[in-house]
């Protein structure tokens, strides 16, 4: 991702802008990852489709800012930013941490009485309504920490073993972990547009019996699939994950083109 294409949009970076798109795909990033994990989604996915990855605070090209530790200040940011780019029919896809925030951001759009989006894609989360079974270790000593990283297995051990830049990650991973764990879910109604889940057969933070607890969250289509990987299956079956989300939208568009 071209560092030009960030700083021009801030907040939302376009790998490969499309202006012809007819729907765009808000991604939303796991704890401590940021725009570039999209880089190359453009690729994979069809051309009525325009890739917009969302950059948050304290990462890449935003590493000087601080981050954010509360999921409510973050949605209440990204609903003063985010209008103006919903000038067509779009969907949300986000992974971990991503999901929560493309979720509550969902139900905030609802609340102030804009679209939602045609699709909400969430991928290695359970929902919110439902209790976390982990421990919360957005507090935990930083070699206890580096154990949790390494049993997730989405941070190279290079970068695990390596002090300096651990000394610049963990103050992110910490606050964005903090984003997920103080959060305290509000009862809604679900929300009316298709929610699909996606969970990595592997994952042992994720279960397939807490991804199927998403049903509960939309009273529309909703659908599941567990991918081969552990909880970053994001990367390790990329083309599968895309595959299936770039035929999923195509079905939702051209329905909502029929019927429209």
């Amino acid at each position: 991702m071209r560092s030009e294409d960030v700083s021009r949009h801030g907040w939302f970076a376009r790998p490969r802008p499309n202006p012809q798109a007819s729907l765009r795909l808000f991604c939303f990033p796991f704890a401590g990852g940021g725009a570039s994990t999209f880089r190359a989604w453009p690729d994979a996915l069809p051309l009525s489709v325009e890739v917009v990855a969302v950059e948050l605070p304290g990462r890449e090209t935003r590493i000087r800012e601080r981050p954010f530790r509360s999921l409510d200040a973050l949605v209440d940011e990204l609903m003063a930013r985010l209008p103006p780019q919903l000038d067509r029919p779009f969907a949300f896809f986000g992974h971990s941490m991503g999901a929560l925030v493309a979720y509550e951001l969902s139900c905030a759009l609802r609340r102030a009485g804009r679209l939602e989006p045609i699709c909400l894609i969430v991928s290695g989360a359970g929902p919110p309504h439902v209790p976390n079974p982990h421990r919360p270790v957005h507090e935990l000593p930083d070699d206890e920490l580096r154990t949790q990283l390494r049993r997730l297995n989405g941070t190279p051990a290079a970068v695990l073993d390596h002090g300096e830049l651990m000394k610049i990650f963990f103050p992110l991973l910490r606050a964005d972990l903090a984003v997920c764990e103080t959060h305290v879910y509000r009862p809604s109604p679900p929300l009316d547009c298709p929610i699909l889940a996606f969970g990595g057969k592997d994952d042992r933070v994720v279960t397939e019996q807490r991804l199927e607890r998403w049903r509960e969250r939309s009273q529309a289509v909703f659908a599941s699939w567990m991918l081969p990987g552990d909880h970053f299956f994001l990367m390790s079956a990329q083309r599968l994950l895309l595959w299936i989300i770039g035929g999923e939208l195509e079905r939702i568009a051209g329905q909502m083109r029929r019927t429209a």
